[in-house]
């Protein structure tokens, strides 16, 4: 295998500098490149990486609170492929994977992966867990309270919920409104600047008081 010229600059694109830069080298080898031009590629780095991962994005998740439900839900969009594809091509790293041909948007977030693993062997853990921080995004989607009280009612049997547009106040430019969300004789209330965020409120403070009681 070539000797791998690129180091330096994804260092300072990723923000941590390897001591092993073999290491870094396997992290951006392709099994395409390495079945071709021999060498170790980046698929153990992979898998190590994706147990790692896994753990960090929930103990960043835990650390900004939620229920047991909405941080599994979190967890999962947070490491899924494309989130970690969008990551890598952020870094501006994309460009140094060693592959033989298109490797594909598979090989882009498998990339993430084996990076946070490499960092890790390299490094330590504090390491990794802050180039995790660092480069995943922090504003996840915010969950679907509306989808996961549906979900809740069915799973029940009770009936679906209902959502009642109560009152409308403020300037036209800048509206608030109420909503009532009721279900099993249970109701709860939620504002917001529009109908739809204020469901989205009532709808979070309904199944937590449906859960509370053990409904399900």
């Amino acid at each position: 295998m070539q000797k791998f010229s690129n180091a330096a600059a994804i260092e300072r694109k990723i923000g941590y500098v390897f001591r092993d830069k073999a290491l870094l080298q396997t992290c951006f080898t392709h099994s395409s490149y390495s079945n071709r031009f021999g060498g170790e590629n980046n698929e153990r780095l992979e898998f190590l990486g994706d147990a790692a991962l896994g753990f960090l994005a929930a103990e960043l998740l835990f650390e900004r609170g939620g229920s047991e439900g909405e941080m599994t839900k979190a967890r999962i969009r947070m490491v899924s492929a494309k989130p970690l594809e969008e990551a890598v091509r952020r870094l501006g790293v994309a460009e140094y994977l060693l592959t033989a041909g298109d490797a594909g948007g598979k090989a882009v977030s498998s990339l993430y992966e084996a990076l946070v693993a490499g960092i890790y062997l390299d490094g330590g853990i504090e390491q990794a867990r802050a180039f995790v921080a660092r480069s995943l995004p922090s504003d996840l989607p915010e969950p679907n309270y509306k989808g996961d009280l549906q979900e809740f009612w069915q799973g029940a049997n009770l009936e679906r919920a209902q959502y009642t547009v109560l009152s409308q106040t403020g300037e036209a430019h800048a509206p608030q409104f109420t909503v009532q969300a009721t279900a099993a004789g249970k109701e709860a209330f939620g504002a917001g600047k529009s109908v739809r965020e204020a469901e989205k409120a009532a709808a979070k403070e309904l199944l937590a008081i449906l859960k509370k009681q053990g409904r399900g």
